[in-house]
């Protein structure tokens, strides 16, 4: 199966990440990379779509047809910002994004990278786990040919990449510690793009995959 996939995020760590993979799997026929800034990156099945507005691409939906994935990997902390910009920006772009790309391609698979921890029962005390567990939600009940929920927790960065917030150069030190201490909080962004990749080729038979789903599927396995 030959994937043509449109990309978010491409200018922070896991969006880099999952780019990274996209580029060097021969799979991945097309990669559009969807974003407000560019990546700096040139690659011969790469091309780069700037919009202003993510949550208005009405002039730009030619541009948008003849993909079967997405890999959302756009998104924000919920620190230091109000709770209703981190709900704009988690939960309403996410979703303007999705309802125009499930309109516009008819056999697409969608894959969210949201976050260990999120809550999707809406009720916890956390705000940023309702948000996604909303969001989650919203993504599932959409009429994507297959839609999933990727969680990861601590993930260590790829050789080469250019994006990452400064704690991790600090905290990345900790990673085969994690890993093996306790692995189901801890992959490699490589694990994940593949895993990425890996659900839309392949499928998964859940469409929440948590760190232990993530490894597995990226290693060609289903989480036990």
């Amino acid at each position: 199966m030959k994937i043509k996939a449109i990309l978010t995020g491409a200018t922070g760590m896991v969006g880099e990440g999952v780019l990274l993979e996209c580029l060097r799997d021969p799979d991945v026929e097309q990669v559009l990379v969807l974003g407000r800034k560019p990546t700096g990156r040139s690659h011969p099945k790469m091309k780069e779509l700037l919009v202003a507005d993510l949550q208005n691409l009405g002039p730009v939906e030619n541009q948008l047809t003849g993909y079967n994935a997405c890999f959302f990997c756009a998104g924000i902390s919920s620190l230091g910002i109000s709770k209703a910009e981190y709900e704009r920006i988690t939960h309403d772009l996410t979703l303007a994004v999705a309802q125009t790309l499930v309109r516009l391609n008819a056999d697409l698979t969608f894959c969210y990278v949201t976050g260990a921890g999120t809550d999707s029962s809406e009720r916890g005390r956390s705000h940023w786990a309702r948000v996604k567990g909303r969001t989650e939600n919203a993504l599932m009940h959409l009429p994507f040919r297959h839609a999933y929920m990727f969680r990861p927790a601590f993930m260590h960065p790829t050789a080469g990449q250019r994006n990452m917030p400064k704690a991790y150069r600090y905290v990345g030190w900790l990673y085969p510690i994690i890993r093996r201490l306790a692995p189901s909080y801890a992959s490699t962004l490589q694990e994940l793009g593949q895993a990425m990749i890996a659900a839309v080729r392949t499928g998964y038979p859940k469409p929440v995959l948590e760190v232990r789903d993530i490894v597995a599927l990226a290693h060609g396995k289903v989480a036990a």
